[in-house]
């Protein structure tokens, strides 16, 4: 089993937060990393996507890909394109995402996948997971815990004092 590391763990109060942190986010990933989202529905892994783009500089909208499954943006410069993967309506495993080629695209892209655990995680040793949780007794449905590991060697000496800025 891959060694883990406990990166971040960080609250965040509003939408414009959790798309400020993903564009965080994206300056510490490169081609090849895969992230795994976690987190109710509406908890903001879309959002945090958003800002994951963002920060990647690719083309397109990035909207949740829930029927589409996945959607590939391309970058705009010379960074790594986004795939952000939807595995909401996919019960199998790897067998089931075999089909989206991920294994593929994975070495040359960055791979976002939203629900995705018990699903992808064969695909590479090194990723990291993001779980989001809504606050428990937040009244105004707006403040998440975030929370940031990573697996792998890739992730062993990772600096992300920058996630909490």
């Amino acid at each position: 089993m891959e060694a883990a590391h406990t990166l971040a763990e960080l609250t965040v109060t509003s939408p414009e937060q959790m798309r400020d942190l993903g564009r965080r986010l994206a300056k510490l990933l490169r081609a090849g990393d895969l992230v795994l989202l976690s987190g109710e529905l509406g908890a903001g892994k879309t959002t945090l996507t958003r800002g994951l783009g963002e920060g990647l500089g690719v083309r397109g909208a990035v909207t949740s890909p829930t029927f589409v499954i996945a959607r590939v943006h391309p970058s705009l410069g010379d960074g790594p394109p986004l795939v952000h993967v939807d595995a909401y309506r996919l019960s199998g495993g790897l067998d089931e995402m075999e089909d989206l080629d991920l294994d593929v695209s994975l070495p040359e892209s960055v791979v976002v996948v939203e629900w995705g655990e018990g699903k992808v995680e064969e695909l590479t040793e090194d990723r990291l997971h993001v779980s989001i949780h809504r606050a428990v007794g937040d009244t105004t449905d707006e403040v998440r815990h975030v929370r940031v590991l990573g697996l792998g060697a890739r992730w062993a000496g990772a600096e992300l004092g920058a996630l909490s800025a």
